[in-house]
Order: C-alpha cells, then structure tokens, then sequence
C-alpha cells in the first residue's frame, strides 16, 4: 500500500526548499515508492499542497495573488479537442459517421433541438441529443465562457488556486474554455454536475485537460447536488433557463461560494433565454441580501433597481467551425446550416462581498437618472450609462442598449451624427461606463422605449 502519508509529508518539507522532484522524492519516503506512484499522488493532492507541475515534471508553489491571465480572444475550436470529440462519433457510428442514416439522424436531431428550444420545451438527452448537442454548441460556449471569465481575469478576481463547480456542464465545452482562460500554473479543483447522458462526452472531454486541472464529475441534478464546501467560481453555462425554478437554485448555491467568490450565468442572446437571466438575476437579489451584480448590469445609483426588459447582451467575433461541424454541413445541403460559429451570449456575474466591475457614484446635481427620463423628454440632458449591446441596427444609425441600474423602461443611444466628440459610444467595449453630455432625450412610440439622441452636439467620454 502506497504510503501517502509519507510522500505528502516530504512535499510539505520540500516546498519552500527546492522543485520536488518526484525521481528524488521518493528517497525520503519509508517505504520507497515508485517515481511514477509519487507523481500521481503529487497530481491528485497538488491543489491541497498549493503546488503546480512544471513542463519538467517537478512540482513548484503555487504563486500567490490573482492569475495574469494573457488572453486575445478566441479564434477556433482546438484541434485536439474536436479530435477527441469526433473520436465519440467514430465510435457511435463509424468512419461515414457524416454521410447515409448516422448523419441524417443526427442532422433531425439538431433541427428538433433547435425548434424545442424556440418552443421552450423541455429536452431530454439520451447518448445521441448530447451528441448532436456537442456537434451544434462545443465551440461556441468554448468561445463565450472565456469572454465572459476575461471580466474577472483582467480585474484580478481570479486567485492561482481555484475551486470551481460547474452545474449543468453539458458536454464539455464550457470546461474546456475554463480549462484554457487559466494560466498554466493555476491549480484548479473542477467539480461538474451533469446528470444526463451528456456526462459520458464530458468525461471524455476532460481527459484532454492538464495534470494540474484535476476532475469530478458528478451525475446528479442542479436541484438533488449538494456542494461540498466553498467555490471561488460557480458556473450556470446555458442551464437556468432549463430548470424548474432557477431562483431557487441559483440562491442556494450562492452560499456555496466563497467570500470573494463569484458566480457566473450564461445564456443565448436570444430574447426570451437573455430577458429570463435579467429576471432570475432581479428576483435573486431580491431573495438574498447582500448580493450584488460585479457585471455587467451593474447599478450606478444607490436604492435603485432596474425594472425594463433586461434584453442585454455581447457579440464578439466568429470563431472558425470545427472540422466536424463542417463535414456534417457537407454531407446535408451544404448550406451553412450545421456549422456554428457565431458567438453572442448574455451573462451576469454576482457576488456576496459587495464588490462591483463599476466602482462609480453619479453626482446627482450634475447627471439625471433613467428612472426620471419621463420629466427630461425633448430636453437636453447629462446621463452616466453603462453600454450594454453591440450595434442593434441592421442599417442607418447606429443604436446600442444602455442602462444605469434605475431604468423602468428600455433605453438606446441612437448615434445620429457621429464625431469626434462622441466616438466612445462605438469604440468602448461592452459593459464599459459612459458620460454623456448634451444628449437629446425622445420617445419612441414604435419600440415604447426612450432614445437618447447623439449628435454633434453631444460628447462622451469613457468613465471606466
């Protein structure tokens, strides 16, 4: 029996000393065990010991302080996992796996996942709807969960020893982009729960991840699970919208985070799954005080809370479809059907330790409110506003959703004359704050929503 006792007690000694060298560890072990046995036991114990494996096999300290992540966006899904992915449809259905009855069904299947969706009608998932799930979503929330983790990377709020739960993880593809946002030498205890037969792809999945990205998964639903300590980031990757009550859920598992820890939601763009996050986020904070939106609808005026649609969301730029969605698209209609790579998600982050994205406090002698716009129609005013979409406008003038946190109604910057002066309304960024000065104030009887008209006359600049 390896004595495990032993061979932590020696990496606890040698930490602060030198790099642990397995080939060397040993040696100061009772009952001498194998190199090999010491590296595996180092691995599985590695986040407990606040170490990290290097490139040459020996185990360092963890550093200590938030992760310096270096990440540039996403351009493709890696080749390496959706070999590994197209290896479960080789197995399924063999090497034709796109062409004849394999392809055609799994095709149906993606069609009657997307029409279920639109309905809003509850699927379940046997062996092939997680894979055509896979087939249709592994890139994208590959994509979107890494711009949604850059918010708390780029702030810091991300430490090199990370504990994480991802509920409702699917068939892998928000792991993966975890896995890959993380600098190399973070530590990371992933905890999954997926109770369908999209568990068995996740597995697979995960063996693709790194030494010091250690694994559990567990088959048991959002509501049965129930979280084993703190996590410094829990996941709802495209789930809440697919439980019986979210609010619930997503209330309980708050108290599983840690004291700076962070819970992050995403859904599709789409309005009815990205207006149902807002409203989930509402009523959670409603139920449980002291949480509070870190981003990106964060509320700028103290005591106020929004009450609009809530449709919010981000675009960022396509990612190149995988090899398997590309061959499946070949053996249909060729007609771009099957191929998924546009990425557009909604998002919410909450925390418990009142920390926000925005540390920001309208003067309310200078700047008005959106929960007074009714009293400002036809009139000039000063407004600080978070940008929160990308372009609306298929044609004419720009317009993008904004918000303050006291808006009862939806409101849009229309970009009627663009200049010099007020260029940061195309350029910041989504979630970035906004001072606008001069900007015209009307009523849009056709959208029922207030636009705030930017002209030449107007001039923004970027609060933070």
């Amino acid at each position: 029996m390896t004595d495990t006792a032993g061979i932590l007690d020696a990496a606890r000694y040698l930490r602060n000393v030198r790099p642990i060298d397995p080939d060397e560890i040993y040696e100061y072990v009772e009952d001498r065990p194998h190199p090999a046995v010491v590296r595996e036991t180092l691995r599985r114990n590695a986040f407990d010991l606040g170490l990290t494996e290097r490139d040459d096999g020996t185990f360092v300290p963890l550093e200590e302080g938030p992760i310096d992540p270096a990440f540039e966006g996403v351009e493709r899904f890696p080749a390496a996992y959706a070999r590994r992915f197209e290896d479960r449809l080789l197995e399924r259905y063999g090497a034709n796996w796109p062409e004849g009855e394999a392809g055609d069904r799994l095709r149906a299947r993606i069609d009657e996942l997307k029409a279920a969706y639109f309905a809003d009608e509850t699927v379940t998932y046997d062996e092939e709807t997680a894979l055509a799930y896979g087939l249709y979503h592994l890139p994208d929330y590959y994509a979107a969960i890494q711009y949604a983790l850059e918010e708390l990377g780029r702030d810091g709020r991300l430490p090199h020893a990370l504990r994480i739960l991802d509920v409702g993880a699917g068939t892998g593809g928000p792991a993966l982009g975890i896995h890959d946002y993380l600098p190399a030498d973070t530590a990371v205890e992933y905890d999954a729960v997926e109770p369908s037969a999209a568990a068995a792809v996740l597995e697979a999945m995960l063996a693709e991840t790194r030494p010091g990205f250690g694994t559990t998964v567990a088959r048991e639903t959002a509501e049965s699970f129930v979280p084993d300590g703190e996590y410094d980031l829990i996941v709802f990757a495209n789930v809440l919208s697919e439980l019986e009550d979210p609010v619930d859920v997503v209330t309980r598992y708050l108290d599983a985070l840690a004291p700076d820890g962070t819970l992050l939601a995403v859904s599709p763009a789409e309005e009815r799954t990205a207006t149902r996050l807002r409203s989930i986020e509402r009523a959670v904070l409603r139920r449980r005080p002291g949480t509070t939106v870190y981003a990106p609808t964060v509320r700028l005026w103290p005591d106020e809370r929004p009450d609009d649609r809530g449709w919010t969301f981000t675009r960022r730029p396509d990612i190149e479809p995988p090899g398997f969605q590309r061959r499946l698209d070949v053996a249909g209609d060729d007609d771009g059907t099957y191929r998924n790579g546009t990425v557009q998600f909604a998002y919410l982050l909450l925390r418990t330790d009142g920390a926000s994205a925005i540390e920001y406090d309208p003067d309310p002698d200078r700047v008005a409110k959106m929960a007074d716009s009714e009293r400002h129609v036809t009139d000039r005013i000063d407004l600080d506003a978070v940008k929160l979409s990308p372009n609306l406008a298929a044609d004419g003038n720009p317009v993008f959703k904004i918000g303050d946190g006291s808006e009862r109604i939806d409101h849009y910057a229309v970009l009627a004359d663009a200049s010099a002066l007020n260029e940061p309304l195309e350029r910041a960024p989504y979630g970035a704050l906004l001072g606008f000065e001069n900007a015209l104030v009307l009523w849009n009887d056709d959208e029922e929503a207030y636009n705030l008209v930017v002209d030449g006359e107007t001039f923004i600049e970027r609060l933070a």
